[in-house]
């Protein structure tokens, strides 16, 4: 390992000539400096490891040496030398930036304090130095990552485009209005799984979702799959600003899809209506999702129409919030309630 190299700076001449060879049998490399000046412009034009400034020099005086020192790009750490009755000049030199201060006195003693200061100082910077270094590691590390979850995210969403494509095309080619009507679902469900990954990758998080957003661009989606002049339905959203992590997210969005499809299919069948959707933040740690129509409602007995494929999925989607879906059976037509935690 190389010797330290230091920058002394004293204007007295014999101090220089003493602490030169002191430091040196200590395994320091040692250049003196005459004054504030003279150790200013070669701190400026070289690079030490550490700077000692002796606090009484004609000029420019240890303070502001220090002070100058603490301006120049890359500053190294100074310890600062003073004398045995000047406390306040120490604590003065510490909070000006000085990384350490040595009281001086006559004899070896002094060096060997100051071989010692030198050294704690050195340790402490390279422990600053491996902190910045891997603190500096460890950002360009998270950028890197999330670049490449955001491209992850870009590309599932494609595939899924690309599928939820295919599935139009194969359902607008049945004749079997059943079969047509199954495979649209299924579009709507890729569509909403979809959504999440396109909010991911467009937004500044690639870790959760703004589900005001999202749910603004699902419901705008099912709005026009569903409305229709002979069957107008009105889907309107009221959402607080809740985050989600995207598991969360797209177990939210099947559970509005099928929710508003499931209203929009029973709730009016004689003309149009209204379907509301609401999420709203309960605290920092829970959210409540409501999703609600003024149609015909839905007796305590019946059973799910369709294939049923739907409320086995709202459940499973329950299930993974940790979350029970609930319906208020007061309400004139169907109201639907979730409250889960959001993380």
């Amino acid at each position: 390992m190389a010797e330290p190299h230091v920058l002394y700076i004293d204007d007295d001449p014999g101090i220089r000539r003493l602490a030169a060879r002191a430091l040196a049998r200590r395994g320091y490399r040692v250049t003196a400096a005459a004054g504030g000046a003279e150790g200013l412009a070669l701190a400026a034009a070289e690079r030490f490891d550490l700077v000692a400034v002796d606090h009484y020099m004609p000029g420019m005086d240890g303070l502001a040496t220090l002070a100058a020192l603490g301006a120049l790009p890359a500053p190294p750490p100074v310890v600062y030398v003073t004398g045995s009755e000047e406390g306040r000049i120490a604590v003065a030199a510490l909070k000006a930036g000085a990384a350490d201060y040595v009281v001086k006195t006559i004899g070896e003693d002094f060096f060997d304090l100051l071989a010692a200061g030198f050294a704690g100082v050195l340790a402490r910077a390279g422990l600053e130095r491996a902190k910045a270094e891997a603190e500096a590691e460890l950002r360009a590390s998270n950028a890197r990552l999330e670049a490449l979850l955001g491209e992850v995210n870009h590309r599932v969403a494609n595939s899924l485009q690309l599928v939820s494509a295919m599935v139009r095309l194969q359902s607008s080619a049945l004749a079997d209005p059943a079969a047509r009507q199954a495979l649209q679902d299924t579009q709507r469900r890729i569509e909403a799984i979809a959504q999440v990954h396109r909010r991911l990758y467009t937004s500044q998080s690639v870790e959760s979702v703004d589900m005001r957003e999202y749910l603004s661009a699902l419901v705008d989606e099912l709005a026009e799959t569903w409305s229709s002049d002979a069957a107008p339905r009105r889907l309107a959203l009221a959402a607080e600003p809740v985050r989600l992590a995207a598991d969360r997210a797209v177990s939210l969005g099947v559970i509005v899809t099928e929710l508003v499809t499931n209203a929009c299919k029973y709730a009016y069948p004689h003309g149009g209506g209204e379907v509301r959707v609401r999420l709203d933040a309960q605290d920092d740690a829970r959210f409540r999702l409501t999703v609600e129509d003024d149609g015909c409602g839905m007796g305590p007995d019946d059973r799910p129409k369709g294939t049923g494929l739907g409320t086995r999925l709202i459940r499973a989607m329950a299930q993974s919030l940790q979350a029970v879906l609930e319906y208020d059976a007061a309400h004139r037509g169907v109201r639907a309630t979730l409250t889960a935690a959001t993380g």
